[in-house]
């Protein structure tokens, strides 16, 4: 009994870990205005400008690593509520339907009055899917996450050839959407974002693919023993670290080679192979280090990450957009990387503080109760 409270520690600082790091990656976004030239390579010819710099480090460390992280942990979550389920005796994917239908809603609401760039519609439709496959044993998951994984870097690298022969192919920042980002009202950037549904919600589309691969790689995680304090599961975290130390790290160091060629590249295919390195040191560092404090604050944070990934972009909405204190296209990098220090260190003291007087923070307590009504066990 204590390996497993010990090992849903672990998640939860995962998650916690993966939910914070993700904003290192948003931020971005909304401190320029909606303009995705920041988070590529594309305009910039090389790194000695300070400013440059310093943001492409962040990217570096950040940029689908921690997305990537954060799908995989989903995906453990999954397999946790299908286990649950058959210990139980309950029919499978039965109500857990209804919670992917949820987070598809939820991610709906979030994009719509929030951000376009939201996560939870896409992991709500990849929920669904992966809850069929698992229900159909290992022998399906192997074969999905072959198909899926080739298939996914298939196109991927296709991009990448294409890309090599006409450099000019990439994302490009858009002057009106940084014009109503700075100077529209709330109202009509939710216009902006109904009117523009499918161009902007392509992405989610896209990687669907992918997030199945790391909700089913999460799933076999599980299975595996990744996250026990076992030896077993020092082994395969040790596994782990090497595959991200040796082949991410070389991998996601192209980022830095200017021209915008290997934009996406590292952000949809090398980046999870960092993600599972970040997976193995924090799972190391909670081993040999004394940090029960930090590792205290970032498990609650986890318990409460739907609520802290809704949060952070409210809050970021509010500061960098022109209906709020217009701080978007003014700030420079460090300020930006300490205004993301900041709003993380408000969310775990926030988190903190709600869980010591509630079991569940106000999304999750809110789509508890949202399942509830479509439970009638």
């Amino acid at each position: 009994m204590e390996q497993r409270k010990e090992r849903i520690r672990l998640l939860d600082i995962l998650r916690g870990f993966a939910i914070l790091g993700t904003l290192g990656t948003n931020i971005w976004i909304f401190a320029h205005l909606g303009d995705l030239t920041y988070l590529t390579t594309y305009d910039y010819s090389g790194w000695w400008a300070k400013d440059d710099l310093i943001r492409m480090i962040v990217l570096f460390l950040v940029n689908g690593k921690l997305l990537g992280l954060l799908t995989i942990m989903f995906g453990v979550g999954l397999e946790l509520k299908y286990q649950q389920a058959i210990r139980k005796g309950n029919a499978w994917p039965g109500i857990y339907i209804w919670v992917s239908s949820l987070l598809f809603l939820e991610g709906l609401l979030h994009f719509t009055l929030v951000m376009e760039y939201d996560i939870l519609m896409s992991y709500g439709i990849t929920a669904m899917i992966v809850a069929y496959i698992v229900k159909s044993g290992d022998r399906l998951i192997s074969i999905t996450m072959k198909v899926l994984g080739s298939l996914h870097a298939t196109a991927i690298l296709g991009i990448l050839v294409i890309s090599l022969i006409d450099a000019n192919m990439t994302l490009r920042g858009s002057d009106e959407v940084i014009a109503l980002y700075r100077d529209g009202s709330w109202l009509q950037q939710v216009h902006y974002r109904l009117s523009h549904f499918v161009p902007l919600r392509l992405e989610a589309i896209f990687t669907i693919p992918m997030n199945v691969f790391l909700f089913l790689l999460g799933v076999r995680f599980m299975r595996a023993g990744v996250f026990s304090q076992d030896e077993n599961g020092k082994k395969q975290r040790d596994k782990l670290f090497k595959l991200g130390m040796f082949i991410g790290l070389p991998l996601n160091l192209l980022i830095f080679i200017p021209g915008g060629v290997f934009d996406l590249p590292v952000r949809y295919l090398f980046a999870p192979l960092l993600s599972v390195g970040y997976l193995a040191i924090i799972g190391r560092m909670i081993q040999y280090t004394k940090l029960n404090w930090l590792w205290g604050l970032l498990e609650n944070a986890g318990k409460m990450s739907l609520s802290c990934y809704v949060m952070q972009n409210i809050i970021c909405s509010i500061l960098f957009y022109g209906w709020g204190f217009a701080l978007g296209g003014k700030l420079d990098s460090v300020t930006i990387i300490v205004v993301w220090i900041g709003i993380s260190v408000f969310q775990i003291l926030f988190a903190t503080a709600w869980l010591q007087g509630f079991r569940f923070g106000p999304m999750e307590t809110l789509r508890r109760r949202a399942i509830g009504i479509f439970d009638t066990r």
